[in-house]
């Protein structure tokens, strides 16, 4: 069934911009009675069906609604370094939203190649991917900051740091995160976190953990990392 973007949703209808009128009308072919779902970015899934087909302005009746849809037990936000390659991280973005986050902050350490994001394109990869696996709240996607800024204003309850520096002690993150936890982890760049980062995060409250005996790349310890949180609050 097709799933819709619809953060401006009110009312019984619902009319889709051209772009996506278009893609129903001509390129999916849906005639008046298909159904379909919408999702706002706040936690709402929308049922309903197409009422008039049209190109340019399709129009979408409304029939039900669930308040809440899958929310979850925990709440998870993702402090990650930016990477060099966009595709790879965009590959990111798009797997933990699959999986489940709550908010994603880049974060700028010592090591950390490439300083700025894509904001407009990160998005519309976070929309398609809530699309995709009918996540109904948009993970809120916030600018870059600095590493030391973040770590002395991170308020969760649970905060942890990933990373490889073996003469710093670690803990297995099945060990430092309990179920129905408000979480978060820190993934470093391709360089790691330098020792003194691990440190200064030690000291402002964080976790030291590891994701497991092998050394993995940044996209895929954050994936490895909010993967370990889906399964421990299953």
């Amino acid at each position: 069934m097709q799933v819709f973007y619809a953060p401006d949703i009110k009312g019984d209808t619902y009319i889709l911009d051209e772009k996506e009128s278009r893609h129903v009308v001509r390129v999916m072919r849906m005639p008046k009675g298909s159904p379909v779902r919408l999702i706002d970015g706040s936690g709402n899934l929308y049922k309903g069906i197409i009422s008039e087909p049209d190109q340019k302005r399709c129009v979408i009746t409304l029939t039900g609604i669930t308040e809440g849809f899958e929310e979850r037990n925990y709440r998870l936000h993702l402090a990650v370094s930016p990477l060099k390659n966009t595709e790879r991280f965009g590959w990111l973005i798009e797997k933990i939203v699959e999986i489940g986050v709550d908010e994603i902050t880049p974060v700028i350490s010592n090591h950390t190649e490439k300083t700025g994001i894509r904001e407009e394109r990160l998005n519309n990869i976070i929309i398609s991917a809530m699309k995709q696996s009918l996540k109904a709240r948009k993970p809120l996607l916030n600018p870059p900051v600095s590493f030391d800024e973040y770590i002395s204003s991170a308020t969760s309850s649970v905060k942890l740091i990933a990373h490889c520096n073996e003469t710093v002690e670690r803990v297995r993150i099945t060990e430092a995160c309990p179920p129905k936890s408000d979480t978060v982890i820190m993934i470093g760049p391709e360089g790691d976190f330098s020792e003194k980062e691990v440190k200064d995060a030690i000291s402002e409250g964080f976790v030291s953990i590891h994701l497991g005996k092998g050394r993995l790349r940044t996209e895929t310890a954050g994936i490895a990392a909010c993967f370990s949180v889906y399964l421990i609050n299953q």
